[in-house]
């Protein structure tokens, strides 16, 4: 949405030295990205000033800046905007955008499976509406309003995905966005460094419902005690939908088709239909049916549900199958891990026929506080169950994923840890064979990509 200064610097409560009559053509806050034309926000980081880079901006044909000190230097003739305070500025100019704009947001928030219920409900909604969607995982306070001011009038829907780590970040993108619909996944143990318990945790993902707007309506995972439980604070419309209890949504008849992903059917209003989702894993069924229900809530046929669930592809880094011309496998899910994902996709990868060995790379999973090295053993646990013949830790409370899988039985031998994924990369290229299969998966912090890349540098990875 094209803006110009004089109506920015109004939204922004600033104050402008240029023609306020220049027009913005798109928002930045990094300048390696910075396109002609953007205004560029001097936003301040823990690691960086964008004061500092307030004349690249320049030199890169920013059609302006905003800043937080009038005593900047900046080229002549250049727009500058002075507020208060530079983030601020960014979220409130979002949240006039949107306003401006005035169509449905649907906000999906959780402890897992945000981004891909997001691209999956954006997917669905697409068969009928112009959907702006966010950005990969853009869903803090800086990449949210990004998102938002990247409306088009032409668009005639949002699917923006909320993130957090503490108390009251919800509540505020929610206050920036305004969304008119929510979507919570789950509540499990992550981020526990930064909250006394899970129960803290639901409480700051239910600020979501606290923040809808008319019409307000809640589609909640009726399998998760602490979502289900949401419903009852929340006036408005409550949609459920979920695997294991009675929801409005229910998926039954859950049939893994290996790499192919897996089928199910959904019964909603004694109508059954049946789907197959091209994603790995059955936690991902749950994901599918949340967008089915957006999907059906907002009257798309269900025949077009169906070729938009069919349609689905993993995003980068989550869940993606790299074949190699050597005879093995290799499961990427290295974007991020918890406790409840990895345990998912360690059975998964327990239930694959057709491997002569499965190997587990378990990455370090961060945030997780005082309960971290029980919740670790409790996935090494998990890994021998699932007859892994080599567990592989990554990085320091990795080892807890080992100590519990050598607790369950497994012998030394069959468990590995490396310091890092450049380290975990090499063992691992030392050791994989033909008939393999391998899951990869870690917190973010621990650039798992590492290790698929040492496979890629040995072998011959097959395009698909």
């Amino acid at each position: 949405m094209n803006l110009r200064f004089d109506e920015v610097t109004k939204a922004v409560n600033g104050t402008l030295a240029g023609r306020g009559d220049a027009e913005v053509q798109g928002y930045s806050i990094d300048t390696r990205t910075l396109n002609p034309g953007d205004l560029f926000f001097a936003v301040r980081g823990p690691r960086f000033d964008g004061h500092d880079f307030i004349q690249q901006a320049i030199e890169k044909k920013a059609a302006g800046v905003v800043v937080e000190d009038t005593g900047i230097a900046v080229s002549p003739g250049s727009n500058v905007v002075t507020v208060r305070s530079t983030v601020e500025a960014l979220q409130n100019l979002a949240r006039f955008v949107r306003r401006q704009w005035g169509g449905p947001i649907v906000g999906v928030t959780g402890s897992a499976g945000k981004t891909t219920t997001k691209e999956m409900i954006a997917a669905v909604l697409s068969r009928k509406f112009k959907v702006l969607r966010s950005i990969g995982n853009f869903n803090n306070e800086f990449g949210l309003p990004l998102c938002l001011l990247r409306i088009e009038r032409s668009q005639t829907m949002a699917v923006l995905e909320m993130g957090m780590s503490a108390k009251g970040e919800i509540r505020a993108l929610a206050a920036i966005a305004e969304p008119n619909e929510g979507v919570i996944t789950n509540v499990n143990p992550v981020h526990l460094e930064f909250f006394d318990s899970i129960e803290g945790i639901a409480e700051a993902k239910a600020e979501l419902l606290a923040g809808l707007v008319e019409p307000r309506v809640a589609y909640l995972n009726n399998d998760d005690p602490r979502v289900r439980a949401m419903a009852r604070k929340f006036s408005g419309k409550v949609v459920t939908y979920g695997r294991e209890s009675e929801a409005t949504f229910r998926a039954h008849q859950v049939r893994d088709l290996g790499l192919g992903g897996t089928a199910f059917t959904v019964r909603h209003e004694g109508r059954d239909t049946d789907f197959v989702l091209p994603l790995l894993g059955q936690h991902n069924v749950s994901n599918a049916v949340a967008a089915i229900a957006v999907g059906i809530g907002h009257e798309i046929p269900w025949s077009d549900v169906r070729s938009a669930i069919a349609g689905i592809r993993p995003e980068k880094k989550r869940g993606e199958v790299v074949r190699f011309s050597e005879g093995f496998d290799v499961i990427d899910d290295s974007y991020n891990s918890n406790p409840k994902a990895l345990t998912e996709m360690i059975r998964f990868v327990g239930k694959l026929e057709g491997y002569s060995r499965k190997i587990i790379v378990a990455g370090e999973m961060l945030e997780l506080g005082a309960s971290s090295a029980e919740l670790h053993r409790d996935c090494g646990r998990e890994a021998a169950r699932s007859g892994a013949a080599l567990i592989v830790g990554v990085q320091g409370e990795a080892r807890s994923v080992l100590e519990g899988a050598r607790e369950a039985g497994v012998e030394g031998e069959r468990l590995k840890f490396a310091s890092n994924s450049a380290e975990a990369g090499e063992l691992l290229a030392r050791t994989v064979r033909s008939g393999d299969v391998v899951l990869i998966k870690g917190s973010r912090g621990v650039k798992l990509e590492q290790v698929l890349a040492s496979l890629r540098q040995t072998f011959s990875s097959v395009e698909a």
